[in-house]
């Protein structure tokens, strides 16, 4: 790999160039650590004149490159670089998938916390997209048996390619399809679910800001018209496919929670909780197959 090196007083002149061009300090720091190779410990220094020369992985014409793009095509600094970090590990991202966002880990640790000490199971991973919930599972309750779902080849061939990457030594079975219908073969088995499903009503759409609405899929945001039409799938298929006892753990918009928990409740589901976001909103639902 190529190394650039260069002092930091260079690196600071051109960091303040770019933000005189927009964009926030946070979002030139990631540009230089996930693309630049700077990480951020390495920054902190920076800032404090500690070492006075830095190696970088590109140079900074081709990381203002990709700033420019960013900042005045609306293109999504992860797609641009190809990886983004999650939870522990470096995943890596294409338009074909939905950007993991950071409130998602939460369902890993929601959803280890209702298994507790169960030491085998089934756990599925509905709209695996690029892989961040089946990998993250898989490391973490690796005696269980895994399965990811998604309706979209190209997604499921980058989660994929990610776990034998991150975790070669991890097996899941991967499935193409719509939600439940390709895990036919071990319905009421299932002891665990996570999905974080498209779940932005079709009106909302254009709202987004241009970052998500122009480049991130559609598949993985838009919910139809009141953007509960996959939780609702999701919801109604779960007392059929759960096994007796087990959870589904499902991120829902930030005004649906009472919906949610009243289908959990319609179909048949006991120990309704839910749980709030990085932010205090009410972002995840959860209910028991009696």
């Amino acid at each position: 790999m190529t190394s650039y090196e260069l002092s930091s007083n260079k690196i600071l002149r051109w960091r303040e160039e770019r933000l005189k061009e927009g964009g926030i300090a946070s979002e030139v720091d990631f540009l230089l650590d996930q693309a630049g190779g700077l990480s951020w410990s390495e920054l902190q220094k920076l800032h404090m004149s500690v070492k006075s020369k830095y190696s970088l992985h590109q140079s900074l014409e081709e990381l203002e490159i990709i700033w420019h793009k960013y900042l005045f095509q609306n293109i999504p600094l992860q797609y641009l670089i190809g990886h983004c970090s999650w939870r522990d590990f470096e995943l890596e991202v294409t338009s074909s998938v939905l950007i993991p966002r950071q409130e998602t880990e939460l369902l890993i640790d929601l959803g280890l916390k209702k298994i507790g000490d169960q030491h085998k199971g089934l756990w599925v991973d509905l709209g695996t997209g690029s892989g961040a919930l089946a990998i993250a599972l898989a490391r973490a309750i690796p005696d269980w048996e895994g399965h990811a779902v998604d309706c979209s080849r190209d997604a499921l061939l980058l989660a994929e390619k990610n776990l034998k990457k991150i975790a070669p030594d991890k097996d899941v079975i991967f499935h193409l399809g719509n939600w439940w219908q390709p895990l036919k073969p071990i319905w009421g088995l299932i002891d665990l679910v996570l999905a974080n499903p498209p779940y932005i009503p079709n009106s909302l759409i254009n709202n987004l800001e241009p970052l998500v609405r122009e480049h991130e899929p559609h598949l993985a945001l838009d919910g139809g018209e009141d953007g509960l039409e996959a939780c609702r799938e999701i919801i109604c298929g779960s007392i059929n496919t759960l096994s007796s006892g087990g959870w589904l753990i499902i991120e829902h918009h930030h005004d649906q929670s009472e919906k949610i928990l009243k289908m959990m409740f319609e179909v048949g589901l006991k120990d309704l909780d839910f749980e709030k976001d990085l932010q205090g909103i009410i972002r995840f639902a959860m209910g028991r197959c009696p």
